[in-house]
């Protein structure tokens, strides 16, 4: 029988528990951690972030910028931290913020804010089932006092309700302040379901989610409807600067553009742009962010033209970007510091995080697909992405 690991009930998250881990791993494997073993936060301050908490993963970290954001959280120019392992990136997205800063910086928006969860109820037949979907909107107010009752910040926004067979889905949207609020709005959903069981009779039973929240995977729901922040960051950009720096014009990029939205149409892809996945992902490692989020986070709709002008109108949207300054892992050591590199940690901040963040996946798109035209895609992963 293999060995368990060791846990201390009490106290687990301790120096002396991680090394008595690291020790029986490497009697279980024959290797010896040495690198994980170094760190420098407190083994206790990662409780509620870790279980069995023996050592730390360390990323290469970056710096990028400055990137001018014209936000209505986020003003002026910030040094935005990338944790990645891929070589290029932070180039990648340093030179996209350097052209963006000369046209002017990025505008972005927060359009849409909501958090959900949604069960689903099941009945006899399907005229029962509408039958409840009456009732739930006649008795919103009630159920809204109810799940709000859970949380200090959580406001229950809306029930959306979807009808198939027997079964009526509800969408709880919620709004959760500067948490990213899963947990949150978890919660309040349970307590919201365990009253609605008792005060509406002929329910056979409920699931608190049927998969229509689409938690950590990617939807259309969410991409029409917003999860977490929906974040839009446009910019025009002068041919004369494309020229410049990215050797590309205006209407070529464009052009491009289109060339590209049919290939995405064709492979059916959730996301019309280049990698938004690349630069969000860095960020939320680097910020204590929950990564898996990226499944959804990362969807992304481009829209570009041009400008009588001639120039570049280019925009990204985020309609699911999931983020937080507060909770989670916004707390740990490196990602506080990270956090408070731009000014988002704590309380009132998750806006400007969310703005700083749009604003750094659009200077992504565009230095990337310039790069793909100009024919330096290949040559740039060649100068810095390997790692020979």
């Amino acid at each position: 029988m293999s060995a368990k690991i060791p846990r201390d009930k009490v106290q687990d998250n301790t120096e002396s528990m991680a090394t008595t881990r690291r020790d029986f791993v490497e009697q279980q494997t024959g290797v010896r951690v040495e690198h994980v073993a170094h760190y420098s936060l407190q083994p206790e301050s990662t409780r509620g972030n870790i279980e069995h908490f023996t050592g730390v993963a360390q990323v290469p970290m970056g710096l990028a910028g400055p990137l001018l954001v014209n936000g209505e959280h986020a003003q002026g120019d910030f040094y935005v931290p990338l944790a990645t392992t891929e070589g290029t990136l932070v180039a990648s997205y340093n030179r996209g913020m350097r052209l963006l800063r000369d046209a002017g910086g990025v505008t972005v928006s927060v359009v849409d804010d909501a958090m959900q969860r949604a069960p689903v109820f099941v009945f006899d037949d399907a005229r029962q089932a509408r039958a409840f979907g009456t009732w739930v909107e006649q008795n919103l107010d009630a159920i809204r006092e109810v799940a709000e009752a859970t949380t200090s910040s959580g406001k229950l926004l809306r029930i959306e309700q979807y009808a198939a067979a027997c079964l009526r889905y509800l969408r709880f949207n919620f709004s959760t302040g500067d948490a990213a609020g899963q947990n949150m709005v978890g919660r309040a959903t349970f307590a919201a379901c365990e009253w609605i069981m008792k005060n509406y009779p002929g329910i056979r039973r409920y699931m608190l989610s049927g998969s229509m929240d689409t938690d950590k995977k990617h939807s259309l729901l969410n991409t029409l409807h917003s999860r977490g922040k929906r974040v839009i960051a446009e910019a025009v950009i002068p041919d004369r600067l494309l020229r410049e720096q990215m050797g590309v014009s205006a209407e070529l990029l464009f052009r491009s553009r289109q060339i590209s939205n049919t290939g995405s149409f064709m492979a059916g892809a959730v996301n019309n742009g280049s990698h938004s996945a690349n630069g969000i992902t860095a960020l939320f490692i680097a910020t204590g962010q929950d990564v898996a989020n990226v499944a959804e986070s990362s969807a992304a709709v481009v829209y570009a033209t041009l400008t009588p002008e001639g120039d570049y109108y280019f925009s990204i949207t985020l309609p699911s970007l999931i983020v937080a300054t507060h909770g989670g892992g916004t707390g740990l050591a490196t990602q506080r510091e990270c956090l408070q590199l731009m000014g988002c940690e704590g309380k009132g901040k998750v806006n400007k995080l969310a703005e700083i963040i749009g604003a750094t996946v659009l200077c992504g798109e565009l230095s990337l697909g310039s790069a793909v035209i100009a024919g330096d895609w290949v040559t740039s992963h060649e100068q810095y992405g390997r790692n020979r």
